[in-house]
């Protein structure tokens, strides 16, 4: 498959990835597209691996920790669109609401166990495919994905506060 196929096929999920580890449109689509730019410079090595997608979600991930790092080394709040949303009581749909607490919940945690639960419930990886990708143990992956997943029931526990449904 050539590259520009590739980034037809794939770039969708591989946004998803990035929306979900930016928390921010913008942001998502800056870090895909230094990703694909990386892919692109080095793409018959990428395209000789078993996997491309795997390849480049990797480069993803690791763009999205490194920015994480950058800015809170340098001790700057990160901030998404979601941060923006209007009044959770204005979508009339509970689900569009629960989805948008689950991803608030998600950017609280921390970027390695963000990083952990997207690439385990999104794409679906096993804990050894994880712990190559960020370059960590199976059972460092687990101990995050079960803190985790821990930390966000404890967010979606909330009660809901009054007159906002």
């Amino acid at each position: 498959m050539g590259f520009a196929d590739f980034v037809h096929r794939r770039s969708a999920a591989l946004f998803r990835t990035a929306y979900l580890l930016t928390g921010d449109r913008h942001l998502a689509e800056d870090l895909l597209q230094e990703a694909l730019e990386k892919a692109c410079r080095h793409w018959k090595r990428v395209a000789a691996t078993d996997s491309p997608e795997a390849y480049v979600r990797r480069i993803v991930v690791n763009l999205a920790n490194d920015r994480w790092r950058r800015l809170t080394r340098n001790g700057l709040r990160v901030e998404s669109d979601l941060d923006a949303l209007a009044d959770p009581g204005s979508d009339p749909y509970g689900t569009v609401d629960l989805r948008d607490e689950l991803i608030h919940a998600l950017h609280a945690l921390p970027i390695g166990m963000r990083s952990v639960v997207v690439l385990s419930y999104l794409h679906d990886l096993d804990d050894r495919q994880i712990a190559d990708v960020l370059n960590i143990t199976p059972g460092a992956v687990r101990s995050q994905l079960a803190r985790g997943l821990a930390k966000l029931r404890t967010a979606a526990a909330r009660p809901t506060p009054e007159g906002a449904r």
